[in-house]
């Protein structure tokens, strides 16, 4: 099952601001999401969120069509009210008000991926 990891520019000396948003976050009404056409694309298995200086990256892991999870989680009422208060921490600007604007931040912030490793992949798995 795939990892993605979204980055976003803080503030610097304010990570325990930032650590206070995410105690509180009000998760995704379901982990299952859609695609355009309506189908099920996939299932959010998990996320993590990290933190140093000025940089927060988080950590998806998720089974199905990584696209299809940016508009899911542009649906989600608790991802506008993290995203709010977020706002005075972000060292860039950025409009996720609506859904276009959310995919269009999700897609761009993505970091591209150089290795993913598991216990399934391992040689001695084989």
């Amino acid at each position: 099952m795939p990892y993605a990891a979204i980055t976003y520019r803080v503030k610097p000396g304010h990570e325990d601001e930032i650590a206070e948003i995410f105690a509180h976050f009000n998760r995704v009404d379901t982990p299952d999401y859609a695609g355009d056409d309506g189908a099920a694309a996939g299932r959010l298995l998990g996320t993590g969120v990290f933190i140093k200086d000025d940089v927060m990256v988080r950590v998806i892991h998720y089974d199905g069509d990584f696209a299809a999870i940016g508009r899911h989680m542009a649906t989600q009422k608790g991802v506008h009210i993290l995203e709010e208060k977020l706002q005075p921490y972000l060292a860039e600007e950025r409009d996720t008000s609506s859904p276009a604007g959310f995919a269009a931040y999700f897609r761009n912030a993505t970091m591209r991926s150089i290795a993913q490793l598991t216990v399934d992949t391992h040689p001695a798995q084989a």
